[in-house]
């Protein structure tokens, strides 16, 4: 058992990276992991059941896409009760951390390499394919998983996932999904002058770094006011933002803000007090193309960001970039 465990354990982050991304959850990401453990360890604890098993990489993500598939199965009516916009628990991490830090597979060669496939938004776009179509996306565009193990995971034709996975690729390239192309100069040149435009409440400012058809969307879970629908164009968005930066100007002084990635893309982490005392936690993530902002995506759920470590005195805002 100590033998499989090892081995496990070094497959553990790319099976996680795996479950995320076809989830958007990482308490189920964790759940599906260790699921996939536990068939792992009840099948081939038998050494010559092992010793059939050519490549464990392979079965393992084969069997914990599989697990993935039965949890976006049932998911959907949850996401459908769902109060107000849904998004995915953010995977933060600090912007010195490594090439992993995005949430992906750490070795390249298990992934795309396409700068658009990272961030929330693909996440959110995500939330539109049925449970085969993102599978077969994640597993094929994504983690660069052949078609055949694909076909294997969804009992279907090699033909059949090929196809799923065109489909999936169409929508996620819809022309109303939020672009994001920028590298991570032009994403800390554009945050920062977005988060200035803000703060000097000129709406002519904000404008100019503001895509025609930018979108914004919150996820408070209910605990917080939040709209319930995204907030498009760029009238709506900036008159929204410069709405909130307005009311959270009244807590200057309660306000911590970090830099940090977010999925993969420059964002914020912040903290602060909503009106009636009660603390918030917020991580915010931009999409950027074109020297343009478009996307923003809020995340102020407490129960999707309980995960992450409190702000420090250091930690001031405006935020250090």
């Amino acid at each position: 058992m100590r033998d499989l465990a090892t081995e496990f354990e070094a497959e553990r982050g790319r099976l996680l990276a795996v479950a995320y991304r076809m989830l958007g959850s990482r308490s189920e990401a964790e759940d599906a992991v260790q699921e996939t453990w536990l068939r792992y360890a009840g099948a081939l604890a038998d050494p010559a059941a092992r010793a059939e098993v050519d490549h464990l990489g392979a079965w393992l993500t084969t069997t914990c896409a599989r697990i993935c598939l039965d949890v976006l199965r049932s998911a959907r009516v949850r996401r459908e009760a769902y109060h107000g916009q849904w998004l995915p628990e953010p995977v933060v991490a600090p912007l010195d951390q490594g090439p992993s830090a995005d949430g992906y597979a750490p070795d390249p060669a298990e992934r795309a390499v396409r700068t658009d496939l990272v961030g929330m938004a693909l996440q959110v776009v995500l939330e539109r394919l049925g449970p085969e179509q993102r599978v077969a996306f994640v597993l094929h565009d994504v983690f660069a998983v052949p078609f055949s193990r694909i076909a294997d995971v969804l009992g279907t034709s090699e033909a059949a996932a090929r196809q799923l996975a065109s489909r999936a690729r169409r929508a996620v390239n819809a022309p109303d999904v939020p672009r994001h192309t920028a590298n991570s100069a032009e994403q800390r040149r554009v945050l920062a002058a977005f988060v200035a435009a803000a703060e000097s409440g000129e709406l002519a400012e904000l404008v100019k770094l503001l895509a025609p058809d930018v979108v914004l969307l919150g996820d408070s879970g209910g605990h917080f006011p939040a709209a319930r629908h995204p907030v498009v164009g760029v009238d709506k968005v900036a008159r929204f933002t410069l709405g909130l930066f307005s009311r959270a100007g009244r807590y200057a002084g309660t306000v911590r803000s970090r830099p940090v990635l977010v999925d993969g893309v420059l964002g914020l982490h912040l903290e602060t007090v909503h009106s009636d005392g009660r603390p918030i936690r917020l991580v915010s993530a931009v999409t950027v193309h074109d020297g343009l902002v478009t996307g923003i995506f809020n995340q102020l759920n407490p129960e999707k960001v309980a995960h992450l470590p409190p702000l420090g005195p250091e930690d001031t805002w405006p935020p250090r970039w």
